[in-house]
């Protein structure tokens, strides 16, 4: 079975606004998939009910054929768009948190990239600043060996000049059985990396295509398609 997570008419309402009213959707494995759409669209309230962080109002969440829950809590990585580490922590006391956490954590592949970004790992949070930090979160979450990886802005703080070595972060720690979701606003940088775009506006999926599909029927570039589909 080749496909890793399907959404059944998911919705996640709010006494003051619906926030997500999705249709079906199925992602398979082996994908790198660009969640794109305004602020406010419902970008995270769809990635933190794929984690497990928020329940859906209605509707069913499958990954690897497993409802939401302690299973998939193995097999999936998250990465939230704003630091959850405590400050006075040594990265490597977060290490072996991880490691002690998760079975599937790898160790060498998280001190690997740790030196290749010359972060030391005896170095406290608090002497970091916001985008060293959140390059240590995308080590943890990508040391994980996980088959679906929810990465909720992750290069939204760090300077261009890092952007090409997270991206090919991404890319080279995972493997082809797992997939990758990337929220972002910043399509023109990942857009490289994309094997597949789902668009959403207002909660609701406006289009869900393959990048491929997009620059031969579109001839656009995913960037231009979404400047003109959502007027910006």
């Amino acid at each position: 079975m080749n496909m890793l997570l399907e959404c059944q008419g998911i919705t996640k309402a709010y006494p003051s606004k619906q926030a997500l009213n999705f249709t079906n959707l199925t992602i398979d494995r082996g994908r790198i998939v660009g969640l794109l759409g305004p602020n406010g669209s419902g970008k995270t309230t769809l990635i933190k009910m794929i984690s497990g962080l928020l329940v859906p109002s209605s509707g069913s969440i499958l990954i690897n054929g497993f409802p939401v829950g302690i299973e998939t809590k193995k097999i999936v990585s998250y990465l939230p768009e704003r630091t959850y580490l405590n400050s006075w922590m040594r990265v490597s006391d977060i290490l072996k948190f991880f490691s002690d956490f998760y079975a599937n954590f790898n160790m060498n592949k998280a001190v690997d990239m740790l030196k290749r970004l010359n972060i030391n790992p005896q170095d406290k949070l608090k002497t970091m600043s916001k985008g060293t930090k959140e390059k240590v979160q995308l080590i943890l979450v990508m040391s994980r060996d996980a088959d679906l990886y929810l990465l909720d802005e992750p290069i939204g703080g760090v300077d261009p000049a890092a952007r090409d070595y997270i991206l090919d972060t991404i890319i080279s720690n995972y493997n082809e059985n797992a997939t990758v979701i990337i929220s972002t606003h910043l399509i023109s940088d990942i857009e490289k990396i994309l094997d597949d775009v789902l668009f959403i506006q207002n909660g609701n999926l406006v289009m869900a295509s393959s990048v491929d599909e997009i620059r031969e029927e579109h001839k656009k570039s995913v960037d231009e398609l979404f400047r003109e589909v959502f007027k910006c």
